[in-house]
């Protein structure tokens, strides 16, 4: 489903609103979707906070709330966002994972494009996942691509090439404030 500014400017609301314990009736979005809430410090822009659904297991108002909520409070990688802080939310909404089927562990890197895809990885139990923009931001290759998400899983990082892990690839709108409560823009890939 692909969304307007209008829908993309409500969903960062929502999201705010949770964070803020603030009740905001939004209407539609009820379709199950994946979704990331991150939050990032402002002006710095250092991340803050970043959780979401890679699948689409709840209705997109519903996951919003509750990533927007786990984002600010349960992240277990930053205390609890304070009410003093500044922060800007960022909403992205994603595509249904799809899993990369290759014969061979090299071709893995054809698959994927930087600055469109957003990558998981599974092996053992394990998992990593990381968004389409995070990868633009590094200025990472598709074989560096591949090396952060094992990273992320708790994996070494080429252990990609050993052809044990499934790599699923998505898209994400991603929807985001200039500044707290300011004006919202649609991130461009």
């Amino acid at each position: 489903m692909k969304l307007i500014l209008k829908q993309g400017s409500e969903l960062v609301k929502l999201a705010r609103a949770s964070i803020e314990g603030k009740e905001l009736k939004v209407k539609g979005f009820e379709a199950n979707q994946g979704v990331f809430v991150t939050l990032n410090s402002y002006p710095s822009n250092q991340l803050r906070g970043c959780i979401g659904f890679p699948e689409p297991v709840m209705q997109l108002k519903k996951a919003i709330i509750e990533a927007a909520k786990a984002a600010a409070f349960h992240d277990p990688r930053f205390p609890p966002l304070t009410k003093d802080e500044k922060f800007v939310v960022e909403v992205s909404v994603l595509t249904v994972p799809e899993e990369i089927k290759v014969k061979d562990a090299k071709e893995y890197p054809k698959h994927v494009k930087i600055g469109e895809d957003g990558l998981i990885v599974e092996y053992d139990g394990r998992s990593g996942l990381l968004l389409p923009q995070v990868f633009p931001e590094w200025n990472a290759t598709p074989e560096t691509a591949l090396d952060m998400t094992c990273e992320k899983a708790g994996l070494p990082k080429e252990f990609w090439k050993t052809g044990k892990c499934k790599f699923y690839k998505f898209q994400a709108q991603i929807f985001k404030e200039e500044k707290p409560n300011g004006n919202i823009v649609e991130e461009k890939q």
